[in-house]
C-alpha cells in the first residue's frame, strides 16, 4: 500500500493501482448499485485530457516539456490498451459532485501512467500531478459534459445506423406487399380496405421522422463547453489555451465539435440532454406502437386476426403445448417502457440544476447511454428476428376484405351515405355481401368499378 493525502487527510491506496486517493474515497462513498462509469465515457474523457494537454503545451504552460509529452503519451497508451486498464476506472456512474469523482479518477490514472513513462513510481505527484498537470486549465464542469457529449454522439450515431436498417427492411416489405389488400381498422373496428404495402410504408415514414429527430438532437451535442472551466468564466485557462483547445479536441475525436458561444450557459444548462431524451422517447413510443400492431395483426393462429405470420422464435408456454408467443415485439415494447421512464428521470434532473451548475449530469448520462443501447438492441432484434421473417397471410386478408360490409363505403359517392348505411346494417344482419343487396341501384359494371381494389385509393 502507498499513502496519499488530500485536504481531508491521509488514505491508503493499493501500491499497484493507477488510481489515487480521490478514487478510493469515491468508491467508499458511492455504492456501485447501478453500474460503473460507461467505458465509452472514459475513453472520451481520455481524448478530452489529450486535447487539453496539447492545447496547454502549445500555450507554453509547462517549464518541463517532458510533462505534457508524458500526459499525451499516457492518454494514447490508455486508449490503445484500454482493456488492460479498464479496472482502474471503476467509479460508480451515479455519484454526487457533478462528476468530479470521474474526472479525478481519470486525472489520477493518467498522471500515474505518465509518471511511469518518466521512470517514476506511482504516487510521485512531484513528477506529474493529477490536478496541477493533467487537470490544467480545466474543471470537472467543462470536461465531464464534454466527454458526455462525445459519448452521446457516438451512441446516437450507432443507433441511427441500426434504425436505417429497420427502415430499409420495412421498405422492402412495403414493396413486396404493395398491392396486397387488407382491412383497415379504426378503434379496432372494421373501417375500409387498404394495402399492407401502404401500412408498411407508413411505418417507414414514422421512423424516418424519428431519424431526423435523432440527428437534430445529436447535432446539438457537437457544441461543447470545454474551456469554460468552473462556471463558464474560463478562470485558470489562458487565451492561448482557449484558442487551441477546440481544434485539438477536433483532432482527437475526428468530430466537427465547436465551443459554446456562451460558456456560462454551456456549463450550467442541460436542455440538450432533454432534447436527446425526447428523441429517444419518441422513437421508443413509435416502436412500441408498431409492435402493438404487429402483435395484433399476428394474433391467432386460429382465433385471432391472423393477417401476419410472425417468425416463431421460441416455445411460448410451460403448460400449453405448441403455443408460440410474439416475444420479439413484446421485448421491444418493454424496452420502450424503460426508455420512457428514463425520460422522466432526465427531465427532473435537468430541472434540478441550480444557478451556475447542474450537479445531476451523472444520472442523466447513465440513463441516456442506457437508452441508446437499449434502443439499438431492440432495433437489431426487431429487424433480424422479426421484420426480416414476416410474411402476410394473403388469403386470410382477401377473405376478410370480401366479407366486410365496410368496404361498401366506396359506394357512398354513388348511392349516398344514408342508403349505404342501410345496406351495411342489412349486410351484417343477414350475413350477406353488400354486393348482393345493391340490386338494381347500380349496374354490374358500376358495381365492379366501385368495389375494385383500385377504387379504395385516391391516386
Amino acid at each position: 500500500m502507498r499513502k496519499e493525502h488530500d485536504s481531508l487527510g491521509i488514505q491508503s491506496v493499493p501500491q499497484t493501482a493507477y488510481y489515487g486517493i480521490h478514487t478510493v474515497r469515491a468508491r467508499g462513498n458511492f455504492p456501485a448499485v447501478s453500474s460503473i462509469n460507461d467505458r465509452e465515457l472514459i475513453k472520451n474523457f481520455l481524448r478530452v485530457k489529450l486535447a487539453c494537454a496539447r492545447a496547454n503545451q502549445k500555450a507554453g504552460r509547462w517549464d518541463d516539456e517532458r510533462v505534457p509529452l508524458a500526459i499525451v503519451k499516457a492518454c494514447q497508451d490508455l486508449l490503445a490498451h484500454f482493456e488492460e486498464y479498464e479496472d482502474e476506472f471503476a467509479i460508480p456512474a451515479i455519484q454526487g459532485g457533478a462528476g468530479t469523482s470521474t474526472n479525478m479518477n481519470v486525472n489520477e490514472v493518467v498522471a500515474n501512467r505518465a509518471i511511469e513513462m518518466l521512470d517514476g513510481q506511482k504516487g510521485d505527484y512531484q513528477l506529474v500531478n493529477p490536478n496541477d498537470d493533467v487537470n490544467k486549465s480545466q474543471s470537472t464542469n467543462d470536461t465531464y459534459p464534454t466527454a458526455g457529449h462525445l459519448t452521446m454522439i457516438q451512441l446516437t450515431d450507432r443507433l441511427s445506423l441500426t434504425l436505417k436498417k429497420v427502415i430499409a427492411t420495412l421498405k422492402q416489405l412495403a414493396e413486396k406487399y404493395q398491392t396486397t389488400l387488407k382491412m383497415g381498422r379504426t378503434q379496432l373496428e372494421d373501417a375500409i380496405p387498404t394495402t399492407f404495402g401502404r401500412s408498411f410504408h407508413a411505418y417507414t415514414s414514422l421512423l424516418e421522422r424519428d431519424l431526423k429527430r435523432l440527428k437534430a438532437a445529436r447535432d446539438q451535442l457537437l457544441t461543447v463547453p470545454l474551456g469554460g472551466t468552473a462556471i463558464g468564466t474560463s478562470l485558470t485557462a489562458t487565451h492561448a489555451y482557449l484558442k487551441n483547445v477546440i481544434a485539438e479536441l477536433q483532432n482527437a475525436t475526428l468530430l466537427p465539435v465547436q465551443g459554446c458561444d456562451d460558456l456560462i450557459d454551456g456549463v450550467q444548462n442541460t436542455d440538450e440532454y432533454v432534447q436527446l431524451s425526447s428523441a429517444y422517447k419518441s422513437l421508443a413510443v413509435d416502436l412500441s406502437k408498431m409492435c402493438n400492431d404487429l402483435r395484433l395483426l399476428g394474433s391467432g393462429p386460429q382465433n385471432g386476426l391472423g393477417e401476419l405470420n410472425l417468425p416463431q422464435r421460441q416455445a411460448g408456454s410451460s403448460i400449453m403445448p405448441g403455443k408460440v408467443n410474439p416475444v420479439i415485439p413484446e421485448f421491444v415494447t418493454q424496452t420502450a417502457y424503460q426508455v420512457i421512464g428514463h425520460d422522466a428521470t432526465i427531465t427532473m434532473a435537468a430541472e434540478a440544476g441550480q444557478l451556475e451548475l447542474n450537479a445531476f449530469e451523472p444520472v442523466m448520462f447513465f440513463d441516456l447511454f442506457d437508452d441508446a443501447r437499449l434502443l439499438n438492441g431492440a432495433l437489431q432484434t426487431l429487424n433480424e428476428n422479426c421484420l426480416m421473417g414476416i410474411t402476410v397471410n394473403v388469403e386470410r386478408c382477401r377473405q376478410m376484405v370480401e366479407s366486410s360490409a365496410e368496404a361498401a363505403t366506396a359506394l357512398s359517392p354513388l348511392l349516398g351515405y344514408e342508403t349505404v348505411s342501410h345496406l351495411v346494417k342489412k349486410s351484417l344482419k343477414e350475413q350477406r355481401p353488400v354486393r348482393e343487396l345493391v340490386g338494381d341501384r347500380l349496374t354490374t359494371a358500376e358495381l365492379d368499378q366501385a368495389l375494385a381494389p383500385t377504387a379504395f385509393f385516391v391516386k
